[in-house]
């Protein structure tokens, strides 16, 4: 993974259009250099990560947000726990359920700069920092996918994803629609339980998170990869 992350950045040019797509288990570790806002780094957990450790915010941030030249845009789409600001960017778009927002200015108070060099990168996860991603079969009724992806799909498919603003929105409203007819149909990251100590009950409570390098008007910047 580490491998590819630097492969991905490495000789774009102006124009390029750049994706960084992860599904799988993410979690927290204390954070010892003082950039978070809550104390900790949101990590991605790569199948080895047992003896190879779990991959940082500070990493991801590193190796494909800071080198990022003017010209070159990056979408990350993160389904995991935990994923919230899990690329270290600087703005969240903290939105409502009616559709208001404001951008959260995540920059370290430490002054270390966390955005790019003149780049741009927009991120979707699948949920905030202090939570929980889940798979679940409640939504294709055949075998279980991770909420956040499926939710992404939706709205593309079903002509959702005209603005940033009305994607989210989308992603979220079907995330909720199908939270209350589970039935059972949960699967929420055993792995990350495990790591934070956490538990399987209340069900899927989860809000898709979008990030940037840079705040913008997210119901007037229309979509597009």
């Amino acid at each position: 993974m580490r491998m590819a992350l630097y492969w991905l950045v490495k000789g774009c040019q102006p124009g390029d259009s750049l994706v960084f797509h992860f599904s799988g288990h993410g979690s927290q570790q204390k954070d010892y250099n003082g950039d978070e806002i809550d104390g900790y780094d949101e990590t991605l957990c790569p199948m080895d990560y047992a003896s190879q450790g779990m991959i940082v915010d500070d990493e991801i941030n590193a190796t494909i947000v800071k080198p990022l030249p003017a010209g070159v845009k990056l979408h990350a789409i993160i389904d995991a726990c935990h994923s919230g600001t899990v690329l270290d960017l600087p703005f969240l778009c903290r939105m409502d359920r009616s559709g208001k927002y404001a951008w959260e200015d995540h920059r370290p108070r430490t002054g270390v700069w966390k955005g790019t060099n003149g780049g741009e990168v927009i991120s979707f996860s699948g949920c905030d920092d202090n939570q929980t991603s889940a798979d679940t079969s409640a939504m294709s009724k055949i075998t279980s996918t991770g909420a956040m992806t499926y939710s992404f799909i939706q709205a593309i498919e079903r002509g959702h994803a005209t603005t940033y603003g009305n994607m989210l929105n989308s992603m979220r409203s079907t995330i909720r629609n199908t939270a209350n007819d589970l039935g059972g149909g949960i699967v929420t990251s055993l792995l990350t339980m495990l790591l934070s100590g956490g538990s399987l009950s209340g069900g899927m409570r989860q809000e898709p998170q979008l990030t940037a390098n840079v705040p913008f008007d997210v119901y007037s910047k229309t979509f597009s990869i």
